[in-house]
């Protein structure tokens, strides 16, 4: 569709039935590898993050809400097609999405919306192809042939995570000037970008979609946060271990590489100490983009969804990276803000990045295509309902599954025959494997069986 025929669209529905005059423009900010625990409001004393602070407190959050598999591309394509992951193109790291279903911009941009893609764009194809119609500060792969610009990261280690990244065209044409691989305030050029396209938007509702990269590694020291955390000792993960008992099923993975083994204590602290800067760094650009919205008196028409693809472990359980089952890992933090969204709300309700897409929908007032499974979270926001699952499920590969209830969680390893039960609601920290405890096997049969069940689902 081109941009002509969309403003036709978008004049056509105002004038047969007003659905467009009062839907909100939407604003969807995706973070990479942000754990959920690293908001000031959500109870982490260490860090600042004033930007966020002030969207838990002016809107809804999820506190449970997880990722169905913790790495970036399968958890980004069940953002974009609403679809587990299972079902949606290759399995596990999902690189597709699914060819031939809709994708959420497609939708929105159907329904009237003018639909903008900024940042990482980590999955097959192009925006344009996912329903964008058009593209500020896009960032990807293609820059292999050029040298890196920050080469080592803030411990001196090699780059291994976006190398030959750069700032690109839809059509590819790239910009190796504007930084080769990550650089220490690239959160600068995605707000810049945004702000670019707020300046010049139509008079459609916008949907735009903005991708930072931070805080995935490499990490370094934005500048002008060097002394931010220089003199403050970092307190230790409360599940730090120097070692994870097991193999988990990535234990020799590039994320899990980049802290020596066994941990220690340093380099967890130093590595933490980066990483919040990072964030807080973030943190002030999402402040920029919200200030942008609010001088263009945006603010009270734009739904605010903020998340991340998923969360990573920096020493909790002895583990680096993102791939396990843990609360630190699979979990994302998911704020709604908005005049239609409860102020102050917190909500314990299990979710998924896939209910995103019939929620937006929802909010927009789209009808929701049938190859979307996610549910929506607007009843939830709303208070007309407290629950959208009883359980959620996860898994990485085929050597992680898990299930998650209100109270319990239990993680199968298939290819090392190990098992894991935790009470959630009385050890939040998953230290305490209940697998044993005969006073918790019908708890563990309960949820062994909810997990074969799981696996045996089909499309059918």
């Amino acid at each position: 569709m081109n941009r002509t025929f969309a403003a036709i669209l978008f004049a056509v529905c105002v004038a047969g039935n007003g659905s467009l005059a009062s839907a909100p423009n939407v604003l969807l900010i995706v973070t990479d590898d942000q754990r959920p625990d690293t908001i000031h409001a959500l109870g982490n004393e260490v860090i600042q993050t004033p930007a966020l602070d002030d969207l838990v407190a002016r809107g809804t959050t999820f506190t449970r809400a997880i990722t169905a598999i913790p790495i970036c591309v399968a958890s980004r394509a069940e953002l974009l097609t609403g679809r587990d992951g299972r079902f949606n193109g290759q399995d596990n790291f999902g690189f597709s999405p699914k060819p031939g279903v809709p994708h959420l911009a497609n939708v929105l941009r159907d329904q009237g919306y003018e639909t903008c893609y900024v940042g990482k764009w980590h999955t097959v194809g192009r925006p344009s192809d996912s329903g964008y119609e058009t593209t500020e500060g896009l960032y990807g792969s293609g820059g292999g042939k050029y040298p890196l610009t920050f080469p080592l990261d803030w411990k001196g280690m090699e780059v291994t995570g976006y190398r030959g990244w750069v700032f690109q065209t839809d059509d590819r044409t790239i910009f190796p000037d504007r930084g080769v691989g990550l650089t220490p305030n690239i959160s600068e050029n995605f707000t810049d970008a945004a702000l670019a396209f707020l300046k010049r938007r139509s008079e459609r509702p916008f949907f735009l979609h903005v991708n930072y990269t931070a805080p995935h590694d490499p990490l370094f020291v934005p500048k002008g946060f060097e002394t931010r955390h220089a003199d403050l000792d970092v307190p230790l993960p409360k599940n730090f271990v120097p070692e994870h008992p097991f193999d988990h099923g990535n234990a020799g993975g590039r994320d899990e590489v980049l802290f020596s083994s066994p941990r220690t204590p340093e380099q967890t602290k130093a590595g933490l100490a980066v990483y919040y800067a990072v964030i807080e760094h973030l943190d002030q650009q999402v402040g920029r983009l919200l200030e942008g919205l609010q001088a263009d008196d945006l603010s009270q028409e734009t739904l605010v969804i903020y998340t991340s693809d998923h969360g990573l472990a920096m020493g909790s359980h002895g583990l680096r990276g993102k791939q396990n089952m843990y609360e630190h890992s699979v979990g994302v933090p998911l704020l709604f803000a908005g005049s239609d969204v409860p102020a102050g709300k917190r909500t314990d309700a299990q979710c998924y990045l896939r209910d995103l897409f019939p929620t937006i929908c929802d909010y927009a007032g789209a009808k929701i295509p049938e190859t979307v499974h996610g549910k929506s979270l607007k009843p939830v926001i709303e208070g007309t309902q407290e629950t959208v699952y009883d359980a959620v499920f996860a898994h990485y590969k085929d050597s992680q599954q898990m299930v998650r209830t209100e109270h319990w969680k239990y993680v199968r390893y298939p290819l090392v025959d190990r098992e894991q039960l935790f009470d959630l609601r009385n050890e939040p920290l998953e230290m305490n494997n209940l697998i044993q405890n005969p006073e918790h096997a019908t708890v563990a049969d309960n949820l062994r069986s909810r997990l074969n069940e799981w696996k045996q689902e089909s499309l059918d």
